[in-house]
């Protein structure tokens, strides 16, 4: 008998519970809800020999980037490459991929994923991989066109069509096709209310955009939806990112203090990566944070030395410099020093280019050496997207350039800077903040004081 799961793809060695309980995890995954590892793994206790139980729970694990899922990551592939023989042509692909992840190579998973995804272009585990991997490497291009290579072939009729839309949207607005990028999340959002990943890519949408009061009415009125997910504290960094730009800092620090701001010592990178964001966002707009720093600290410091992810390092290195930690922030830069003496996988290259320069420049503005922060990140700033993560995300590093120098007296290379934030996008108001400030420093009152009353306005173009 020939089992499939529900879009058609032919499952080795399954049973019709086997494609069942694969498409209820893979459809909890993407929705972040639930469990969808301990699901898999309960069918696999029932058939150890189900392949694309194995595939599916070591795929998912590539996205953790946390050295404390890797020792599980490669159990699970190597159960699934222990089923080699009786594996097909799509499952075998899936298989290479996961073996070129753990042997540190992530372009060539991404590689191997796509060959997949070519022939069976319904493979939805393979395309939400692939999307988020390409997230994680900050290739903004392969983010959409890994979907465009197979969009024309779904439609409404074909199960997950809300989670391809939802991809598309993101990849969309990555490359600054804001209209469709909206029109596809919404359309996700039509067919599924309750899809986080969709509301990120239409909030994404609205932020960069300028869309301050669109974005919080837009968040607010579907926070029922997805304040229960488990992405959603990536949506209340969202949400905050809105109250930020318009100078609300005491939303801001009530977003993070309910909502943000886990107890104890967390092993959840992606909700410690929004919190030092946020946090060092404050810090920029000079808002005292008080022992938050602290509290989130003690959270990073445990992988301060683990030289995985270039992009959770510049984050664990927000919280090290915010709380003073020297001993940690010295772990950290030497760890990935002597990690980059040798390595040679893709996350060196993320390191070497961008994460270590981020990170001095980092500590260098702690230290109140601005010159020297600027020194180390004028030169990278149009690279950084080699570290990873969104736009949004990646933004943080011009910002800290642009109030370096601003602190340290250079009016021309800070207006400089802030004009290039206000082309981009002239209704933020923190924007013109900047722009002002620049004037300031550059003796023009004149052109400052305009500034100050185009950042008094939310809709400031």
């Amino acid at each position: 008998m020939t089992v499939t799961d529900r879009r058609g793809l032919k499952l080795s060695n399954a049973t019709p519970a086997c494609a069942q309980a694969l498409d209820e995890a893979l459809d909890d995954a993407l929705a972040f809800r639930g469990d969808p590892i301990a699901r898999i793994d309960a069918v696999l206790a029932e058939h150890p020999d189900f392949v694309m139980g194995h595939v599916f729970r070591a795929g998912l694990l590539t996205q953790a980037m946390e050295t404390r899922i890797y020792r599980t990551m490669v159990d699970s592939l190597a159960k699934a490459e222990a089923l080699w023989d009786r594996a097909n042509d799509r499952e075998r692909a899936h298989i290479r991929a996961v073996r070129a992840w753990i042997e540190g190579d992530f372009h060539g998973a991404v590689q191997r994923w796509e060959a997949g995804l070519v022939d069976h272009p319904h493979d939805l585990l393979a395309m939400a991989l692939i999307h988020l991997t390409d997230v994680l490497l900050g290739d903004v291009v392969g983010q959409r066109d890994c979907v465009a290579r197979a969009f024309p072939l779904w439609d409404e009729s074909i199960p997950g069509y809300e989670f391809v839309l939802g991809f598309y949207s993101f990849g969309l607005e990555e490359n600054n096709a804001y209209s469709r990028a909206e029109e596809a999340g919404r359309q996700a959002l039509a067919l599924r209310p309750d899809h986080p990943y969709a509301i990120h890519a239409v909030a994404h949408v609205m932020e960069m955009q300028g869309r301050q009061l669109g974005g919080v009415h837009f968040m607010n009125q579907r926070r029922d939806v997805w304040a229960e997910s488990h992405f959603r504290n990536h949506l209340w960094w969202h949400l905050s990112l809105f109250h930020l730009d318009l100078g609300r800092t005491d939303e801001v620090l009530s977003i993070y203090d309910n909502h943000l701001r886990g107890s104890g010592v967390a092993g959840e990178k992606y909700e410690e990566l929004d919190s030092a964001a946020l946090l060092w966002r404050l810090n920029l707009v000079g808002v005292d944070v008080g022992r938050r720093w602290a509290d989130l600290a003690d959270k990073w410091e445990p992988s301060a030395a683990d030289t995985l992810y270039a992009f959770n390092d510049v984050h664990a290195m927000m919280a090290f410099v915010g709380d003073n930690r020297t001993d940690a922030q010295c772990r950290l830069l030497t760890a990935n020093e002597r990690y980059l003496e040798h390595a040679g996988d893709a996350n060196a290259a993320m390191s070497r280019e961008i994460g270590l320069p981020f990170c001095k420049a980092l500590q260098a503005f702690a230290a109140g050496d601005y010159r020297a922060c600027v020194d180390r990140l004028l030169p990278v700033r149009y690279m950084t997207h080699r570290l990873g993560g969104s736009h949004a995300q990646r933004d943080i590093i011009a910002w800290t350039l642009l109030e370096a120098a601003l602190r340290a007296g250079d009016g021309n290379l800070g207006l400089a800077l802030a004009n290039e934030r206000c082309q981009l996008k002239p209704s933020s108001p923190q924007n013109w903040r900047l722009v002002a400030r620049a004037h300031v420093l550059r003796g023009d009152q004149e052109r400052a004081r305009r500034a100050w009353a185009r950042a008094e306005s939310p809709l400031a173009a």
